[in-house]
């Protein structure tokens, strides 16, 4: 059996806050799925921090990182979303969010301050989160009949797959979700147990 596909994501929101010359860097950082997700904590953290100067932020999105986003809100040009993407770039992780609310303290930084100031800032929300490998999962629906239960708990079971619904009637269904690597394998087991006799239909969701 080929090893499962995963990606690195941190498991839960965390914080951290950087202070330079009066200036303040509050930096959050959010587990993501989707543009839904990413608008959700963005207009949250503007309503909560309504006054800052600046709400910049970066996001990767995909299991292989392929979709990211970095914005400056307004301070120059790559002095800030860049050294934030950067962060999250070298903890090789994914489906997350980090933005950085700046309480501007009088003093300029400079270009080398800000992304001094925004690196570190997202660095330490990292630094306070726990980082996890996911499982990247197709799902799976499945009836059967009542008889045939038995053989296909023991199939979900063999290939880690993970029992997200389940229904037992005469006519059962269960729904799983299965790692990409095992999906064609545990498909082709199903339609064994079909060719022994079972009553047993898949189909993916």
């Amino acid at each position: 059996m080929d090893a499962p596909v995963t990606y690195r994501t941190i498991e839960s929101p965390s914080y951290g806050e950087y202070r330079e010359k009066g200036s303040k860097f509050f930096a959050f950082a959010y587990p993501v799925e989707n543009d839904q997700d990413i608008r959700k904590f963005q207009d949250e953290l503007r309503a909560q921090f309504h006054d800052a100067r600046h709400h910049c932020y970066a996001w990767v999105l995909g299991h292989n990182g392929e979709q990211y986003r970095a914005n400056d809100d307004g301070e120059p040009t790559h002095s800030a979303g860049d050294p934030i993407l950067g962060q999250i770039r070298s903890e090789n992780i994914t489906e997350v969010l980090i933005v950085v609310v700046r309480y501007f303290g009088g003093t300029k930084l400079g270009i080398g301050g800000l992304v001094n100031a925004y690196k570190t800032a997202a660095a330490r929300a990292l630094l306070n989160s726990k980082i996890i490998e996911k499982e990247v999962t197709d799902g799976v629906h499945i009836t059967y009949s009542y008889d045939a239960t038995s053989e296909v708990m023991r199939l979900i079971d063999s290939m880690s797959a993970r029992i997200t619904d389940q229904t037992f009637t005469d006519v059962c269904s269960v729904d799983v979700r299965v790692n990409i690597s095992f999906v064609d394998q545990f498909l082709e087991q199903v339609n064994l147990l079909k060719k022994m006799g079972h009553e047993v239909d898949v189909s993916a969701t």
